[in-house]
Parts: C-alpha cells; sequence; structure tokens
C-alpha cells in the first residue's frame, strides 16, 4: 500500500469545491464533548499510577474484552509492539501474522527493528484468515538451530473485513495446543463487534491480549488500549517506559478515549454509508470499476480498477479535480492502494450529504472513463 502525501482537511465548501475526505477513518476530529471532557479531566502523573482518569478508562476497557486488566499507550503500533516483545521474552523468538498485516506491512518491523522477534508471513485469504496447516508447517522444531516459536497475531478487522469467528475458535484452539500465545491487533475492534453482532469479548475470547485503537472511527485525538492479565499488563507497562510511553497528566487523552468508547454503537452509520457507496458504484455495471460486495462489511470500501484502462492513482487524482461541467465542484479525496485497487473510508464526519455528493463525483468519473457503463 501507498499513500498521496496530502494535508487533512474537514469536508466543508472550499473556493475550489467541496472536500469530501475520504482517505481514511484516521481522520477524525475530537468532538465538542470529548473536548469539554478533556479539559475538565481529572489528572494525575500516570507512571506513578496516580491519573485517576487513565485507570478508570483502563478498568472500562478491561471489562469490555473479558480481560484482567489493560494499558493506555500512545498508538496501535506501540501497543502491538509492547505486546509483541512481552510475549516473545526471550531472545531468538518468532511470531506468525497474515502477509497483509498491519504489523508486518506498516509498523516499520518494529517486532525485528526493535525488539529482535523475526515476524513469519502467512498467506492471507481473502476473508482474512490463513491457512492453519501452513502455520502449524512453519513451526519451529526444539532444536539449537531454529528460533522458538511463540506467538500468532491476527487483524480484525483486516481491510475493513471482520475475520470469521468460527476460524479465530479453530486457530485458539490449535495455539492452546502447541502452545503458542495469541494476540489481536484489533485496532477496529469495535468495528467488527458492531457489524457482526458479537460482543468484544466473545471475539477474542481465547486470546492472551488484543489492542484496539480509541482514534479512527472512534474519533478520540490519541491513543490505543493493550488488554491482557494481570501479569502480563505489569510487564508490559515496563516495556512501554523504555519505549518513550510512560506519560504523565495524561488524563486529558483518556478522557477523549471514555467518550469515544460511548461512539462505539454509531459505527453502524459509518457501516450503511460504505455499502450504500458500494451498491451504487455496482449499480453502474462498469467493465473497468467493480466492488466485490462481500467484501464491504464495516466502514471500508476497496474498489477494484482495470490498469489497463486507468491506474488507480490515476483515477484517485482525477476526482481531486474540479471540471467545468461539474456545478457543485465536488472533491473526492481517496487513497490509491495499490495501480488497480481504491480505498473509501467512512466516518461518523462523512454525512448522508456528504455521501450523496461523493457517490454523484465517483459514478461521473467512471463514466469518463467507462463510457459504456
Amino acid at each position: 500500500m501507498y499513500y498521496e502525501n496530502s494535508s487533512c482537511n474537514e469536508n466543508h465548501n472550499y473556493e475550489e469545491g467541496v472536500v469530501i475526505d475520504l482517505r481514511s477513518d484516521t481522520l477524525t476530529k475530537p468532538t465538542k464533548k470529548m473536548r469539554e471532557a478533556m479539559f475538565n479531566a481529572e489528572v494525575g502523573d500516570d507512571v506513578f499510577h496516580e491519573d485517576l482518569t487513565v485507570k478508570k478508562l483502563e478498568e472500562i476497557a478491561a471489562e469490555m474484552v473479558g480481560m484482567e486488566a489493560a494499558l493506555f499507550v500512545c498508538s496501535g503500533t506501540m501497543g502491538n509492539l509492547i505486546a509483541i516483545m512481552t510475549h516473545c521474552d526471550v531472545r531468538g523468538c518468532e511470531a506468525y501474522c497474515g502477509d497483509l498485516a498491519h504489523c508486518i506491512l506498516h509498523e516499520q518491523c518494529g517486532a525485528s527493528q526493535i525488539a529482535g522477534v523475526n515476524l513469519r508471513p502467512l498467506r492471507n485469504n481473502n476473508d482474512g484468515t490463513f491457512d492453519l496447516h501452513e502455520l502449524q508447517s512453519k513451526i519451529r522444531k526444539d532444536v539449537d538451530h531454529e528460533p522458538i516459536s511463540k506467538l500468532v497475531l491476527v487483524e480484525n478487522t483486516l481491510n475493513g473485513k471482520i475475520v470469521p469467528q468460527c476460524w479465530i475458535k479453530d486457530l485458539v484452539s490449535f495455539c492452546k495446543q502447541v502452545d503458542l500465545k495469541l494476540h489481536m491487533d484489533g485496532a477496529r475492534l469495535w468495528n467488527a463487534s458492531v457489524g457482526s453482532g458479537k460482543s468484544g469479548k466473545e471475539i477474542v475470547s481465547g486470546f492472551d491480549s488484543v489492542t484496539f485503537c480509541l482514534s479512527k472511527g472512534l474519533g478520540a485525538p490519541v491513543g490505543s488500549i493493550l488488554c491482557g492479565s494481570t501479569k502480563f499488563i505489569a510487564k508490559a507497562r515496563r516495556i512501554r517506559k523504555v519505549l518513550g510511553g510512560g506519560l504523565r497528566q495524561v488524563g486529558v487523552l483518556a478522557a477523549a478515549g471514555l467518550v469515544a468508547l460511548e461512539h462505539i454503537p454509531n459505527l453502524i452509520n459509518d457501516h450503511r454509508r460504505a455499502f450504500t457507496l458500494a451498491s451504487s458504484i455496482n449499480e453502474i455495471q462498469s467493465t473497468t470499476f467493480s466492488i466485490d460486495l462481500s467484501t464491504v462489511q464495516t466502514n471500508m470500501v476497496c474498489m477494484q480498477v482495470d490498469p489497463n484502462v486507468v491506474t488507480a492513482t490515476e483515477f484517485a487524482k482525477y476526482l481531486r479535480k474540479v471540471n467545468d461541467s461539474d456545478k457543485e465542484k465536488i472533491i473526492v479525496k481517496c487513497l490509491a492502494l495499490n495501480d488497480s485497487f481504491i480505498r473509501f473510508v467512512f466516518f461518523h464526519e462523512i454525512t448522508d450529504d456528504d455521501l450523496s455528493l461523493a457517490i454523484k463525483k465517483i459514478r461521473c468519473a467512471i463514466k469518463t472513463f467507462d463510457p459504456k457503463a
């Protein structure tokens, strides 16, 4: 995946047009309620375990996923790295994850760079799973020549898709049999929960740890939560310190996180808008642009583009242009994931009016490149 460099703007009227930014749900801004909570937050020194707002957030978060304890961290990347370092607690460890996972593609491979842990990829299936037989074949033997198999990581959701719970149960059972720890990168765990109708507890049942973001679709400006056993979190807290994550009066951020958790039920609106966009695009029945509706399960839409007609990057650039025939001057920002795929992501600041304008712009652009559509 690669990203175009451009500044983040709220959706509003500019002289050049109405900007609808669908690049990522990381673009959310703290709500008025969050800002008020941040202003009024009771704070203390969290390194001394004295920030009551952080403690409240951690207690609530742990309860939500059915684990004993939790730790507030700066980001999902930090949370994943701390989890890897805590589980892989001897030198020469190896962990396993899907080859499309964020931890192996978009976290600078901190597992190896910082933790000295080898991440061994497994081929991700279209539904976010990987073959347990492949995992079994890659587990190391207990010999001096090989690294030590320690951990399996699962990302849920993966590119907006909810990992099937039946497969997760099989994975949990397998890992118990072979004594492998399990960590879930649940950056968008609550999208998976709302989209599947399953509780966070049910989704992570059997896992040894989980991270989830308070930012992204939930709207907090900063922060993620790492959850696990009391013993695990005690070790994780020590590792957080050496990574520079020991924060002081961080209740001002935790307060926004508490408000963010209240927003979880509203994620269904982002899912609805994403599916509406995808369906509207497919109604055109273009041979150049298409979407597999079965993959639109949460707030993300991945549109396939025929690069022989137009590349994803070229199409994304076209959506940013205002044409003379475009009276409403609509600009849609999105991400080209590669030459063949474009991603649109919805979040609470994208309204139904924004959705209608985005559909109009995208459909017009598709018909420009595929006149038969």
